[in-house]
């Protein structure tokens, strides 16, 4: 996985990104979660969102019932995996946000809202020149 190139913090969160393409985007978000679990963060303090197909976790969970899914998000005990779109997933410490996919015109409201659902750390894991254009910086 490649080593975080940009980190900025502003008063909500700080920031890192993880260069990946959007095919690569969720594998870099299990990385990061992994990297995450390994240095000590427990699990209920991280909530992973995606732009672009659920996660293979959230279609599982969500095969068993959106009741018994969203109980999951309450208890807060584990990672949890959501969509972005997903208004009922609220906000934890760490939020990590693949780019897999979304259109340009989206992915502005898709990094605003993650980073307005982190407390502490947002990780982007997806293409450097996409972010820096939807946040309207020179790539």
């Amino acid at each position: 996985m490649p080593e975080q190139h940009l980190s900025t913090t502003t008063e909500a969160a700080q920031i890192q990104l993880i260069p990946a393409p959007a095919e690569g985007a969720l594998d870099a978000a299990e990385e990061a979660v992994d990297l995450l679990l390994d240095t000590g963060r427990a699990p209920g303090e991280i909530l992973v969102l995606t732009t672009g197909d659920q996660h293979p976790w959230a279609v599982h969970e969500l095969s068993f019932g959106e009741v018994s899914y969203w109980a999951q998000h309450a208890a807060a005990d584990d990672v949890f995996y959501a969509d972005i779109t997903a208004s009922r997933a609220t906000g934890r410490p760490v939020v990590v946000v693949a780019l897999n996919g979304g259109s340009d015109d989206t992915l502005p409201r898709a990094l605003g809202t993650a980073l307005a659902r982190a407390g502490l750390l947002l990780i982007v894991c997806g293409d450097p020149a996409r972010i820096n254009s939807a946040l309207g910086a020179s790539a």
